[in-house]
């Protein structure tokens, strides 16, 4: 049974008071999940390091410089192929690299170059850090670095690992037990695992917390979408729907700003994920959505919050729920599915029920690909572009905002499909045009990130709102899960990805801008 859902729009007002007030505090929390995504930016960064030394220091040597303490040195550390020589106490002298260190045979002069005999021993000291910038990191916090450096490097990967499998998880509950409950318990998972992480033990506590962290911010964000989609009606979805992102896109400007002020990584965490507080606080007052309690035939539960839209929107006749229903099929009804049943259980192989709608998903998966490795290959790269990387972080989420408004002004005019595909073009020619870019022009090459930025975030955010008006009410958040999942498994290579600097600083935009042209 179709849902007349304009019907109650053109009634009681496409976004009237009560749909801002829940819209508004739906979408609040959403900047909860641009923090844990981009988190691990600052949290894991790898500062300048070298092996420790067994004993006490009298004396520290680089090249020309000189100093009482490796403390002092580390404003002249340029490269990890640079070494640092010390003197120690007992007149041993000992050159450190970053994951081995040589003992001087002949200990006369203390002398940066030395072409005699030494013997290598590895970092059984531990390691030390440069704590200038960071005072302390997970990286810092359980030696990730040498040996074990590809642990570091998996944190984010499986962070978004989490995501993709708590996207498709709660886009499944969601469609079953309805998006109140799966709202309040990611909303609630979020504060309780976000706090967790910052008390962890080991590197697999931390790892395995996270993880769960990724599930129910990955939940979140997926069912908040179709959530605020189903309380607005057509006149307002496309702006208010576009704009679930620009708070994602503040969360991210958040991660910049508490990384720049906090510099110890589990205090840190404790300020990203205390932001988000007041939503935990209240978001059990949110209603179901009437449309989902109608496809579960609740239709005196769908009436009293119908009543409550009329109530708060000043309309003095509410709208009734025999009024919404009619005798169409739904949509998948439409295209071949002759079970007209509302109360059956749809699973994800309802998006492909005919090759009609089987085409139309196999699309949507790869532009969701395709926007996501594009999208956090800008984002995670923006650190390492030159300059101060909390500037270009913030920057990076900053661009956002205004490409949502760009994006609702095209798609009211030339329509979803016309505005998608000229800006992932312009996104992948804009990847190529960096690779173009002399790496000693900093702020050019930052302004071009950011225009890719911008031109991929169009692309992103509308394909959100572009899969919930493909698909029907009783399908919806199945549709939009599995499509954030396909999401997830571009934003789980992007990690991989951006890691390709060191092959050739331009390889992860090279990599994402072949992909870019892939679904046109």
């Amino acid at each position: 049974m179709a849902l007349s859902s304009e019907r109650l729009f053109d009634s009681l007002g496409h976004f009237g008071r009560f749909q801002a007030c829940v819209y508004f505090a739906s979408v609040f929390q959403a900047m909860s999940c641009g923090i844990h995504y981009l988190a691990s930016v600052f949290m894991a960064v790898t500062p300048n390091f070298v092996c420790g030394f067994p004993g006490n220091v009298s004396s520290v040597l680089f090249h020309n410089s000189s100093a009482s303490s490796i403390e002092d040195i580390w404003t002249l550390w340029t490269s990890t192929e640079n070494y640092i020589v010390v003197q120690l106490e007992n007149g041993e002298i000992w050159e450190l690299d970053q994951c081995s260190r040589s003992k001087r045979e002949v200990s006369l002069d203390l002398a940066y170059e030395y072409k005699g005999n030494k013997s290598v021993f590895p970092c059984s000291d531990g390691f030390l850090y440069d704590d200038t910038k960071w005072k302390s990191t997970v990286v810092t916090q359980w030696d990730l670095v040498c040996d074990r450096e590809w642990l570091a490097k998996l944190i984010q990967p499986t962070f978004m690992l989490g995501v993709l499998i708590g996207a498709v998880i709660f886009g499944d509950i969601a469609d079953r037990l309805g998006r109140q409950r799966v709202i309040w318990f990611t909303s609630a998972g979020q504060f309780v695992f976000g706090i967790a992480v910052a008390f962890t033990f080991d590197y697999y506590g931390f790892v395995i917390v996270r993880f769960l962290l990724a599930m129910v911010s990955s939940g979140y964000l997926v069912v908040a979408f179709v959530y605020v989609t189903e309380f607005v009606g057509i006149k307002a979805r496309t702006w208010a729907s576009m704009h679930v992102h620009a708070f994602f896109a503040m969360g991210i400007m958040i991660v910049a700003l508490v990384g720049f002020f906090v510099r110890t990584w589990w205090v840190y965490q404790i300020f990203l994920t205390i932001a988000t507080l007041p939503f935990v606080l209240c978001c059990w007052m949110l209603p179901e959505t009437p449309f989902w309690l109608l496809s579960e035939e609740r239709y005196e539960d769908a009436q009293k919050v119908i009543d409550t839209m009329a109530r708060w929107n000043k309309v003095s006749t509410s709208c009734k729920v025999s009024e919404l229903c009619s005798v169409q099929q739904d949509d998948l009804a439409r295209t071949g599915d002759n079970d007209t049943s509302s109360t059956k259980k749809h699973t994800i192989l309802d998006l492909f029920c005919n090759w009609q709608i089987a085409r139309r998903t196999i699309t949507v998966w790869l532009i969701w690909f395709t926007g996501s490795l594009g999208y956090y290959v800008f984002s995670l790269s923006s650190v390492s572009l030159g300059g101060n990387e909390y500037l270009n972080l913030f920057l990076i989420g900053a661009v956002e905002l205004p490409c949502y408004i760009i994006a609702c002004l095209a798609m009211d005019r030339l329509g979803r499909r016309n505005t998608l595909i000229p800006f992932l073009i312009l996104s992948a020619l804009i990847c190529v045009l960096i690779m173009f870019i002399p790496q000693d022009f900093n702020i050019l090459i930052i302004l071009a990130n950011m225009a890719g930025k911008f031109s991929i975030g169009v692309a992103f955010g509308l394909i959100y709102l572009y899969t919930a008006e493909l698909y029907p009410t009783v399908v919806r958040s199945l549709a939009v899960g599995s499509g954030s999942m396909m999401c997830r498994v571009g934003s789980v290579v992007a990690p991989f990805c951006v890691y390709l600097r060191s092959v050739w600083i331009f390889m992860p935009l090279n990599y994402s801008c072949l992909h870019c042209i892939d679904p046109l």
